[in-house]
Protein backbone atom coordinates (compact mmCIF):
# COMPACT_ATOMS: atom_id res chain seq x y z
CA UNK A 1 0.00 0.00 0.00
CA UNK A 2 1.49 2.96 -1.05
CA UNK A 3 2.31 6.38 1.67
CA UNK A 4 -0.37 8.62 -0.46
CA UNK A 5 -2.94 6.03 -0.11
CA UNK A 6 -1.88 5.49 4.04
CA UNK A 7 -2.72 9.61 4.10
CA UNK A 8 -6.07 8.94 2.78
CA UNK A 9 -7.17 6.53 5.04
CA UNK A 10 -6.91 8.51 7.89
CA UNK A 11 -4.52 7.40 9.70
CA UNK A 12 -2.46 10.04 8.46
CA UNK A 13 -4.25 12.51 10.34
CA UNK A 14 -4.54 12.30 14.24
CA UNK A 15 -7.10 13.52 17.46
CA UNK A 16 -10.43 13.97 16.38
CA UNK A 17 -10.56 14.54 12.93
CA UNK A 18 -9.08 11.21 11.58
CA UNK A 19 -11.25 9.68 8.88
CA UNK A 20 -12.34 6.84 8.53
CA UNK A 21 -11.78 5.60 4.56
CA UNK A 22 -14.40 4.31 1.98
CA UNK A 23 -12.69 0.87 1.88
CA UNK A 24 -12.66 0.43 5.66
CA UNK A 25 -16.46 1.72 5.85
CA UNK A 26 -17.20 -0.75 3.29
CA UNK A 27 -14.71 -3.55 4.38
CA UNK A 28 -16.93 -3.33 8.24
CA UNK A 29 -20.28 -4.45 6.53
CA UNK A 30 -18.79 -7.99 5.55
CA UNK A 31 -17.92 -8.82 9.21
CA UNK A 32 -20.71 -11.64 9.84
CA UNK A 33 -22.15 -10.09 13.42
CA UNK A 34 -22.25 -7.12 12.18
CA UNK A 35 -23.69 -6.74 8.57
CA UNK A 36 -27.15 -6.44 7.93
CA UNK A 37 -29.13 -8.18 4.99
CA UNK A 38 -29.28 -6.65 1.57
CA UNK A 39 -33.30 -6.58 0.60
CA UNK A 40 -33.81 -3.79 -0.72
CA UNK A 41 -34.77 -2.12 -4.33
CA UNK A 42 -35.06 0.98 -5.62
CA UNK A 43 -38.41 0.64 -5.64
CA UNK A 44 -38.53 -0.04 -1.82
CA UNK A 45 -36.52 3.06 -1.41
CA UNK A 46 -38.46 5.36 -3.26
CA UNK A 47 -41.87 4.34 -0.99
CA UNK A 48 -39.44 4.65 1.87
CA UNK A 49 -39.15 8.33 0.69
CA UNK A 50 -42.76 9.08 -0.17
CA UNK A 51 -43.80 7.06 2.70
CA UNK A 52 -41.80 9.71 5.52
CA UNK A 53 -42.04 12.51 3.37
CA UNK A 54 -45.82 12.13 2.80
CA UNK A 55 -47.48 12.75 6.55
CA UNK A 56 -49.80 15.33 8.50
CA UNK A 57 -47.99 18.53 6.14
CA UNK A 58 -49.63 17.57 3.49
CA UNK A 59 -53.13 17.43 5.55
CA UNK A 60 -52.72 20.64 7.63
CA UNK A 61 -49.53 22.45 6.67
CA UNK A 62 -50.93 23.24 3.00
CA UNK A 63 -53.59 24.77 4.76
CA UNK A 64 -52.30 26.73 7.56
CA UNK A 65 -49.15 27.96 5.75
CA UNK A 66 -51.63 29.53 2.86
CA UNK A 67 -54.00 31.27 5.43
CA UNK A 68 -50.94 32.54 7.70
CA UNK A 69 -48.10 33.34 5.17
CA UNK A 70 -48.66 33.11 1.43
CA UNK A 71 -52.31 33.08 0.43
CA UNK A 72 -52.40 30.82 -2.99
CA UNK A 73 -48.97 31.38 -3.61
CA UNK A 74 -47.90 28.90 -0.93
CA UNK A 75 -47.64 26.53 -3.69
CA UNK A 76 -44.63 29.01 -5.36
CA UNK A 77 -43.60 28.10 -1.19
CA UNK A 78 -43.61 24.54 -1.89
CA UNK A 79 -41.47 24.34 -4.81
CA UNK A 80 -38.69 26.71 -3.37
CA UNK A 81 -38.63 24.17 -0.59
CA UNK A 82 -38.71 21.57 -2.80
CA UNK A 83 -35.65 22.97 -4.55
CA UNK A 84 -33.85 23.42 -1.36
CA UNK A 85 -34.57 19.83 -0.56
CA UNK A 86 -33.54 18.86 -4.20
CA UNK A 87 -29.96 21.14 -3.86
CA UNK A 88 -29.17 18.39 -1.15
CA UNK A 89 -30.59 15.25 -2.08
CA UNK A 90 -28.20 15.71 -5.42
CA UNK A 91 -25.46 15.66 -2.87
CA UNK A 92 -27.07 13.22 -0.87
CA UNK A 93 -27.28 10.46 -4.07
CA UNK A 94 -23.59 10.93 -4.64
CA UNK A 95 -22.84 10.43 -1.33
CA UNK A 96 -24.67 7.46 -0.88
CA UNK A 97 -23.96 5.69 -4.37
CA UNK A 98 -20.37 6.35 -3.50
CA UNK A 99 -20.08 5.03 1.00
CA UNK A 100 -23.22 2.71 0.54
CA UNK A 101 -23.22 2.09 4.02
CA UNK A 102 -25.43 2.33 7.04
CA UNK A 103 -26.01 5.86 8.86
CA UNK A 104 -26.63 8.65 6.34
CA UNK A 105 -24.63 11.90 6.74
CA UNK A 106 -22.82 10.18 9.70
CA UNK A 107 -21.16 8.20 7.49
CA UNK A 108 -20.57 10.42 5.06
CA UNK A 109 -19.36 12.91 7.44
CA UNK A 110 -16.37 10.35 8.76
CA UNK A 111 -14.97 9.98 5.37
CA UNK A 112 -14.83 13.54 4.88
CA UNK A 113 -14.62 15.72 7.67
CA UNK A 114 -13.13 13.76 10.69
CA UNK A 115 -14.50 11.74 13.75
CA UNK A 116 -15.50 14.40 16.19
CA UNK A 117 -17.67 16.62 13.30
CA UNK A 118 -19.05 12.81 12.03
CA UNK A 119 -19.77 12.45 16.04
CA UNK A 120 -22.11 15.69 16.62
CA UNK A 121 -24.01 14.96 12.99
CA UNK A 122 -24.99 11.84 14.26
CA UNK A 123 -25.70 13.21 17.92
CA UNK A 124 -28.01 15.48 16.03
CA UNK A 125 -29.24 12.74 13.73
CA UNK A 126 -30.04 10.91 17.07
CA UNK A 127 -32.30 13.09 18.63
CA UNK A 128 -33.68 14.80 14.92
CA UNK A 129 -35.47 11.67 14.76
CA UNK A 130 -36.17 10.57 17.96
CA UNK A 131 -38.14 13.62 18.33
CA UNK A 132 -39.19 13.77 15.05
CA UNK A 133 -40.99 10.05 15.72
CA UNK A 134 -41.77 10.90 18.87
CA UNK A 135 -44.24 14.16 17.54
CA UNK A 136 -45.46 12.03 15.04
CA UNK A 137 -46.79 9.20 17.18
CA UNK A 138 -48.72 11.85 19.45
CA UNK A 139 -49.86 13.34 16.28
CA UNK A 140 -51.23 9.77 15.08
CA UNK A 141 -52.94 9.10 18.30
CA UNK A 142 -54.78 12.45 18.47
CA UNK A 143 -56.14 11.46 14.73
CA UNK A 144 -57.35 7.97 16.11
CA UNK A 145 -58.56 9.45 19.32
CA UNK A 146 -60.72 11.64 17.16
CA UNK A 147 -61.84 8.89 14.42
CA UNK A 148 -62.65 7.13 17.98
CA UNK A 149 -65.13 9.71 19.33
CA UNK A 150 -66.89 9.92 16.02
CA UNK A 151 -67.67 6.44 16.04
CA UNK A 152 -68.65 7.05 19.92
CA UNK A 153 -66.07 5.75 21.55
CA UNK A 154 -63.89 7.31 24.23
CA UNK A 155 -60.48 6.57 25.92
CA UNK A 156 -60.09 7.63 30.12
CA UNK A 157 -58.86 11.10 30.53
CA UNK A 158 -55.78 9.86 31.98
CA UNK A 159 -54.68 7.43 28.97
CA UNK A 160 -55.17 10.39 26.39
CA UNK A 161 -52.03 12.58 27.24
CA UNK A 162 -50.88 15.39 28.59
CA UNK A 163 -53.45 18.24 28.34
CA UNK A 164 -53.09 21.51 29.18
CA UNK A 165 -50.51 21.04 31.84
CA UNK A 166 -52.17 17.91 33.43
CA UNK A 167 -50.61 14.76 33.63
CA UNK A 168 -50.97 11.64 31.41
CA UNK A 169 -50.07 9.12 29.03
CA UNK A 170 -50.97 8.67 25.91
CA UNK A 171 -51.14 4.88 25.92
CA UNK A 172 -52.24 4.68 22.12
CA UNK A 173 -48.55 6.35 20.79
CA UNK A 174 -46.48 4.42 23.13
CA UNK A 175 -48.09 1.22 21.53
CA UNK A 176 -48.07 2.44 18.02
CA UNK A 177 -43.92 2.56 18.68
CA UNK A 178 -43.75 -0.40 20.14
CA UNK A 179 -45.75 -2.48 17.30
CA UNK A 180 -43.42 -0.59 15.09
CA UNK A 181 -40.73 -1.39 16.73
CA UNK A 182 -41.14 -4.89 16.60
CA UNK A 183 -41.98 -4.73 13.02
CA UNK A 184 -38.34 -3.32 12.42
CA UNK A 185 -36.82 -5.93 14.80
CA UNK A 186 -38.46 -8.58 12.31
CA UNK A 187 -36.54 -7.74 9.00
CA UNK A 188 -36.56 -5.09 6.47
CA UNK A 189 -38.54 -7.16 3.90
CA UNK A 190 -41.50 -6.92 6.58
CA UNK A 191 -40.94 -3.60 7.19
CA UNK A 192 -41.30 -2.61 3.39
CA UNK A 193 -44.23 -4.65 2.66
CA UNK A 194 -46.14 -2.35 5.19
CA UNK A 195 -44.59 0.55 4.34
CA UNK A 196 -45.83 0.09 0.86
CA UNK A 197 -49.33 -1.22 2.28
CA UNK A 198 -49.62 2.12 3.86
CA UNK A 199 -48.18 4.68 1.21
CA UNK A 200 -50.29 2.84 -1.22
CA UNK A 201 -53.65 3.72 1.27
CA UNK A 202 -51.98 7.27 1.99
CA UNK A 203 -51.19 8.33 -1.60
CA UNK A 204 -54.64 7.28 -2.97
CA UNK A 205 -56.50 9.54 -0.51
CA UNK A 206 -54.27 12.09 -1.69
CA UNK A 207 -55.00 11.58 -5.52
CA UNK A 208 -59.25 11.24 -4.35
CA UNK A 209 -58.53 14.48 -2.71
CA UNK A 210 -56.75 16.55 -5.74
CA UNK A 211 -59.06 14.73 -8.14
CA UNK A 212 -62.13 15.13 -6.10
CA UNK A 213 -61.27 18.91 -4.88
CA UNK A 214 -60.57 19.83 -8.73
CA UNK A 215 -64.03 19.81 -9.26
CA UNK A 216 -64.71 22.40 -6.27
CA UNK A 217 -62.02 24.71 -7.36
CA UNK A 218 -63.63 28.84 -8.17
CA UNK A 219 -60.94 30.80 -9.74
CA UNK A 220 -61.99 34.44 -8.00
CA UNK A 221 -60.36 32.21 -5.00
CA UNK A 222 -57.06 32.62 -6.00
CA UNK A 223 -57.25 36.02 -6.71
CA UNK A 224 -55.15 37.73 -5.65
CA UNK A 225 -51.99 34.69 -6.22
CA UNK A 226 -49.98 36.74 -4.20
CA UNK A 227 -51.24 38.85 -1.36
CA UNK A 228 -50.30 42.19 -0.58
CA UNK A 229 -47.18 42.12 2.16
CA UNK A 230 -48.02 42.56 5.88
CA UNK A 231 -45.46 42.12 8.46
CA UNK A 232 -44.96 39.25 10.30
CA UNK A 233 -45.87 39.27 13.79
CA UNK A 234 -43.07 37.69 16.08
CA UNK A 235 -42.15 37.77 19.37
CA UNK A 236 -39.12 39.24 20.93
CA UNK A 237 -35.36 37.75 22.51
CA UNK A 238 -36.12 34.42 22.06
CA UNK A 239 -38.69 33.41 20.34
CA UNK A 240 -37.44 36.20 17.56
CA UNK A 241 -36.26 34.54 14.62
CA UNK A 242 -32.57 34.36 14.58
CA UNK A 243 -32.27 36.60 11.54
CA UNK A 244 -34.03 39.21 13.25
CA UNK A 245 -31.56 39.16 16.44
CA UNK A 246 -28.76 39.00 14.12
CA UNK A 247 -29.81 41.51 11.16
CA UNK A 248 -32.49 43.23 12.74
CA UNK A 249 -34.44 41.79 9.66
CA UNK A 250 -38.05 41.24 10.03
CA UNK A 251 -39.99 38.47 8.14
CA UNK A 252 -43.19 39.27 6.36
CA UNK A 253 -46.02 37.30 6.00
CA UNK A 254 -47.81 37.75 2.07
CA UNK A 255 -46.25 39.52 -0.44
CA UNK A 256 -42.88 38.08 -2.59
CA UNK A 257 -40.98 37.81 1.13
CA UNK A 258 -44.24 36.16 2.24
CA UNK A 259 -43.40 32.95 -0.33
CA UNK A 260 -40.13 32.80 1.49
CA UNK A 261 -41.00 33.17 4.88
CA UNK A 262 -43.41 30.28 3.95
CA UNK A 263 -40.90 28.20 2.51
CA UNK A 264 -39.09 27.74 5.77
CA UNK A 265 -42.41 26.53 7.13
CA UNK A 266 -43.10 23.96 4.39
CA UNK A 267 -39.52 22.32 4.58
CA UNK A 268 -41.24 20.62 7.79
CA UNK A 269 -43.28 18.66 5.62
CA UNK A 270 -40.07 17.54 3.79
CA UNK A 271 -38.38 16.36 5.78
CA UNK A 272 -37.49 12.71 6.25
CA UNK A 273 -36.13 12.10 2.10
CA UNK A 274 -32.52 11.45 3.36
CA UNK A 275 -33.59 8.83 5.74
CA UNK A 276 -33.17 6.63 2.49
CA UNK A 277 -29.59 7.28 2.25
CA UNK A 278 -29.85 5.38 5.72
CA UNK A 279 -30.83 2.31 4.48
CA UNK A 280 -27.82 2.58 1.96
CA UNK A 281 -25.99 -0.63 2.97
CA UNK A 282 -29.57 -2.97 3.24
CA UNK A 283 -29.99 -2.27 -0.54
CA UNK A 284 -28.87 -5.08 -3.41
CA UNK A 285 -27.81 -2.16 -5.41
CA UNK A 286 -27.22 0.54 -4.16
CA UNK A 287 -24.89 2.71 -6.42
CA UNK A 288 -27.85 2.36 -8.88
CA UNK A 289 -31.00 2.50 -6.48
CA UNK A 290 -29.97 4.94 -3.83
CA UNK A 291 -29.88 8.18 -6.35
CA UNK A 292 -33.00 6.97 -7.67
CA UNK A 293 -34.94 6.74 -4.33
CA UNK A 294 -33.87 9.98 -3.14
CA UNK A 295 -34.27 11.83 -5.75
CA UNK A 296 -37.51 10.08 -7.49
CA UNK A 297 -39.38 10.38 -3.91
CA UNK A 298 -38.39 13.96 -3.18
CA UNK A 299 -40.37 14.56 -6.71
CA UNK A 300 -43.11 12.78 -6.20
CA UNK A 301 -43.69 14.48 -3.10
CA UNK A 302 -42.89 17.90 -4.71
CA UNK A 303 -45.49 17.08 -7.13
CA UNK A 304 -47.98 16.02 -4.85
CA UNK A 305 -47.65 18.84 -2.39
CA UNK A 306 -48.38 21.59 -4.83
CA UNK A 307 -51.26 19.96 -5.92
CA UNK A 308 -52.97 20.04 -3.18
CA UNK A 309 -51.90 23.18 -2.19
CA UNK A 310 -53.28 24.47 -5.39
CA UNK A 311 -56.64 22.70 -4.88
CA UNK A 312 -57.13 23.61 -1.19
CA UNK A 313 -56.36 27.28 -1.92
CA UNK A 314 -58.52 26.77 -4.84
CA UNK A 315 -61.79 25.22 -2.76
CA UNK A 316 -62.30 28.01 -0.06
CA UNK A 317 -60.58 31.53 -0.13
CA UNK A 318 -57.18 31.71 1.96
CA UNK A 319 -58.14 33.88 4.78
CA UNK A 320 -61.32 31.34 5.27
CA UNK A 321 -59.04 28.38 5.60
CA UNK A 322 -59.39 26.82 9.02
CA UNK A 323 -55.63 26.09 10.48
CA UNK A 324 -56.05 23.00 12.48
CA UNK A 325 -57.70 20.85 9.52
CA UNK A 326 -57.83 23.29 6.74
CA UNK A 327 -58.44 20.04 3.69
CA UNK A 328 -60.84 18.72 5.61
CA UNK A 329 -62.93 21.31 6.48
CA UNK A 330 -62.53 22.79 3.17
CA UNK A 331 -64.74 19.68 2.26
CA UNK A 332 -66.59 20.36 4.90
CA UNK A 333 -67.44 23.69 3.75
CA UNK A 334 -68.02 22.98 0.16
CA UNK A 335 -70.69 20.09 1.85
CA UNK A 336 -69.34 16.97 1.23
CA UNK A 337 -68.19 15.74 4.28
CA UNK A 338 -67.63 11.89 3.38
CA UNK A 339 -64.30 13.17 2.20
CA UNK A 340 -63.10 15.03 5.12
CA UNK A 341 -63.63 11.68 6.86
CA UNK A 342 -61.54 10.39 4.27
CA UNK A 343 -58.83 12.98 4.76
CA UNK A 344 -58.67 11.84 8.23
CA UNK A 345 -58.79 8.24 7.92
CA UNK A 346 -55.61 8.77 5.52
CA UNK A 347 -53.68 11.24 7.84
CA UNK A 348 -54.19 8.82 10.03
CA UNK A 349 -53.01 5.66 8.05
CA UNK A 350 -49.90 7.62 6.66
CA UNK A 351 -48.44 9.15 10.06
CA UNK A 352 -47.77 4.86 10.59
CA UNK A 353 -45.19 5.02 7.88
CA UNK A 354 -43.69 8.17 9.03
CA UNK A 355 -43.35 7.41 12.25
CA UNK A 356 -42.06 3.43 11.12
CA UNK A 357 -39.45 5.19 8.46
CA UNK A 358 -38.25 7.60 10.86
CA UNK A 359 -37.55 4.73 14.11
CA UNK A 360 -35.61 2.81 11.05
CA UNK A 361 -33.42 6.11 10.23
CA UNK A 362 -32.43 6.52 14.13
CA UNK A 363 -31.46 2.65 14.47
CA UNK A 364 -29.27 2.93 11.07
CA UNK A 365 -27.58 5.55 12.78
CA UNK A 366 -26.96 4.83 16.11
CA UNK A 367 -25.95 0.87 15.07
CA UNK A 368 -23.26 2.80 12.39
CA UNK A 369 -22.00 4.71 15.13
CA UNK A 370 -22.16 1.55 17.74
CA UNK A 371 -20.25 -0.63 15.06
CA UNK A 372 -17.56 2.32 14.67
CA UNK A 373 -16.86 1.86 18.57
CA UNK A 374 -18.13 5.50 19.17
CA UNK A 375 -20.55 3.76 21.16
CA UNK A 376 -20.82 0.51 23.00
CA UNK A 377 -20.49 -1.87 20.11
CA UNK A 378 -22.69 -3.75 22.13
CA UNK A 379 -25.42 -2.44 19.72
CA UNK A 380 -24.06 -2.99 16.40
CA UNK A 381 -24.79 -7.03 17.04
CA UNK A 382 -27.30 -7.88 13.91
CA UNK A 383 -30.03 -10.49 14.77
CA UNK A 384 -28.69 -13.88 13.67
CA UNK A 385 -32.33 -14.60 12.01
CA UNK A 386 -33.76 -11.50 10.38
CA UNK A 387 -30.42 -9.92 10.05
CA UNK A 388 -31.76 -6.68 11.47
CA UNK A 389 -29.95 -4.56 14.05
CA UNK A 390 -32.29 -5.31 16.89
CA UNK A 391 -30.32 -4.25 20.16
CA UNK A 392 -30.24 -0.56 19.02
CA UNK A 393 -33.64 -0.93 17.28
CA UNK A 394 -35.52 -2.47 20.78
CA UNK A 395 -33.62 0.47 22.86
CA UNK A 396 -34.73 3.23 20.82
CA UNK A 397 -37.54 2.00 20.47
CA UNK A 398 -38.52 1.88 23.97
CA UNK A 399 -37.25 5.74 24.87
CA UNK A 400 -38.72 6.86 21.71
CA UNK A 401 -42.21 4.64 22.90
CA UNK A 402 -41.73 6.65 26.94
CA UNK A 403 -41.37 10.40 25.25
CA UNK A 404 -44.01 9.90 22.90
CA UNK A 405 -46.55 8.52 25.76
CA UNK A 406 -45.76 11.19 28.04
CA UNK A 407 -44.85 14.06 26.68
CA UNK A 408 -46.28 16.63 24.75
CA UNK A 409 -43.74 17.91 22.64
CA UNK A 410 -45.19 20.99 19.91
CA UNK A 411 -41.88 23.58 20.44
CA UNK A 412 -38.97 20.54 20.23
CA UNK A 413 -40.67 19.95 16.90
CA UNK A 414 -38.44 22.27 15.76
CA UNK A 415 -35.33 20.96 16.76
CA UNK A 416 -35.85 18.53 13.75
CA UNK A 417 -36.26 21.43 11.57
CA UNK A 418 -32.80 22.65 12.55
CA UNK A 419 -31.33 19.02 13.22
CA UNK A 420 -32.15 18.12 9.40
CA UNK A 421 -30.84 21.48 8.03
CA UNK A 422 -27.43 20.82 9.81
CA UNK A 423 -26.75 17.91 8.05
CA UNK A 424 -27.88 19.28 4.80
CA UNK A 425 -25.00 21.57 5.12
CA UNK A 426 -22.27 19.09 6.65
CA UNK A 427 -23.21 16.19 3.40
CA UNK A 428 -23.04 19.54 1.12
CA UNK A 429 -19.56 20.83 2.51
CA UNK A 430 -18.50 16.59 2.46
CA UNK A 431 -19.20 16.08 -1.20
CA UNK A 432 -16.91 19.21 -1.70
CA UNK A 433 -13.82 18.14 0.25
CA UNK A 434 -13.95 13.95 -0.54
CA UNK A 435 -13.86 15.46 -4.19
CA UNK A 436 -10.80 17.09 -3.46
CA UNK A 437 -9.41 14.53 -0.72
CA UNK A 438 -10.63 10.98 -3.01
CA UNK A 439 -11.22 11.76 -6.66
CA UNK A 440 -10.04 8.78 -7.77
CA UNK A 441 -13.43 6.61 -5.94
CA UNK A 442 -15.52 5.68 -8.10
CA UNK A 443 -18.95 7.81 -7.95
CA UNK A 444 -22.06 5.86 -9.51
CA UNK A 445 -23.68 9.31 -9.31
CA UNK A 446 -22.08 12.44 -9.64
CA UNK A 447 -23.63 16.16 -8.24
CA UNK A 448 -24.01 18.33 -10.99
CA UNK A 449 -21.89 21.43 -11.23
CA UNK A 450 -19.69 20.77 -8.13
CA UNK A 451 -18.91 23.35 -6.18
CA UNK A 452 -21.62 25.49 -7.26
CA UNK A 453 -24.47 23.13 -6.02
CA UNK A 454 -23.29 22.30 -2.44
CA UNK A 455 -22.27 25.59 -2.33
CA UNK A 456 -25.70 27.09 -3.29
CA UNK A 457 -27.38 23.89 -0.60
CA UNK A 458 -25.17 25.30 1.89
CA UNK A 459 -26.27 28.88 1.91
CA UNK A 460 -30.26 27.45 1.43
CA UNK A 461 -30.29 25.37 4.19
CA UNK A 462 -28.53 28.09 6.47
CA UNK A 463 -31.08 30.83 5.29
CA UNK A 464 -33.79 28.80 6.29
CA UNK A 465 -31.84 27.76 9.89
CA UNK A 466 -31.61 31.71 10.42
CA UNK A 467 -35.31 32.23 10.16
CA UNK A 468 -36.34 29.67 12.79
CA UNK A 469 -36.64 31.03 16.76
CA UNK A 470 -33.39 32.07 18.47
CA UNK A 471 -34.78 29.21 21.39
CA UNK A 472 -34.27 26.86 19.09
CA UNK A 473 -30.65 27.32 18.81
CA UNK A 474 -30.08 27.62 22.14
CA UNK A 475 -31.59 24.05 22.44
CA UNK A 476 -29.56 22.98 19.91
CA UNK A 477 -26.22 24.29 20.85
CA UNK A 478 -27.17 22.69 24.33
CA UNK A 479 -27.67 19.18 22.47
CA UNK A 480 -24.73 19.65 20.86
CA UNK A 481 -22.48 20.81 23.62
CA UNK A 482 -23.98 17.40 25.54
CA UNK A 483 -23.00 15.51 22.44
CA UNK A 484 -19.01 16.99 22.72
CA UNK A 485 -18.80 16.16 26.33
CA UNK A 486 -19.85 12.62 25.84
CA UNK A 487 -17.36 11.76 22.78
CA UNK A 488 -14.99 12.64 24.86
CA UNK A 489 -15.90 11.02 27.95
CA UNK A 490 -16.52 7.85 25.75
CA UNK A 491 -15.89 7.81 21.90
CA UNK A 492 -12.39 9.51 21.46
CA UNK A 493 -10.69 6.33 22.95
CA UNK A 494 -13.02 3.55 21.64
CA UNK A 495 -13.25 4.37 18.49
CA UNK A 496 -12.70 1.75 16.08
CA UNK A 497 -10.08 4.06 14.08
CA UNK A 498 -8.32 4.57 16.94
CA UNK A 499 -6.92 1.20 18.33
CA UNK A 500 -3.64 -0.03 16.68
CA UNK A 501 -4.45 -3.26 15.63
CA UNK A 502 -6.96 -1.53 13.09
CA UNK A 503 -5.22 -1.05 9.96
CA UNK A 504 -7.12 0.12 7.25
CA UNK A 505 -7.63 -2.14 3.91
CA UNK A 506 -7.24 -0.30 0.44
Amino acid sequence: MSTAHSDRSGRGRSGIFRTKTVEQSIQDTEEPEHALRKDLSSLDLTVFGVGVVIGTGIFVLTGKVAKENAGPSVALAFVLAGIVCGLAALCYAEFASTVPVAGSAYTFSYASLGELPAWIIGWDLILELALGCAVVAVGWSGYIQSLMANAGWHLPGPLTGAHDGTFGFDILAFALVLVLTGILVAGMKLSSRVTAVVVGVKVTVVLIVIIVGAFFISGSNYEPFVPPSESAPSGGGLAAPLVQVIFGFTPSNFGVMGIFSAAAVVFFAFIGFDIVATAAEETRNPQRDLPRGILGSLLICTVLYVAVSIVVTGMQKYDQLSVKAPLADAFKAAGHPFWAGLISFGAAVGLTSVCMILLLGQSRVFFAMSRDGLLPRFFSTVHPRYGTPYRSTILLGVVVAVVAGFTSIDVLAELVNIGTLFAFIVVAIGVVILRRTRPELPRAFRTPFVPFVPVLSVLASLWLMLNLPSETWVRFAVWMAIGVVVYFLYGYRRSRVNQPDRRPTV
